[in-house]
């Protein structure tokens, strides 16, 4: 399956609360702080959400 390694690379001062948000839910807290998720539509759509503040690289997943 692929996977997506999602990276935070601007700050969340001054977002919405809303972006804020999904940025933690993705489990991003600090710059350039960065997770592996699974590839799936919920995920796309998060990350499409807050975009602007992001940089996406697909991982070979397992």
């Amino acid at each position: 399956m692929k996977q997506l390694k999602v990276t935070l690379v601007r700050s969340t001062i001054g977002r919405t609360e809303n972006h804020k948000r999904v940025v933690k839910a993705l489990g991003l807290r600090k710059l350039n702080s960065f997770r592996i998720h699974d590839d799936t539509p919920v995920i796309r759509g998060m990350i499409n959400k807050v975009s602007y503040l992001l940089k996406v690289e697909e991982v070979q997943g397992e």
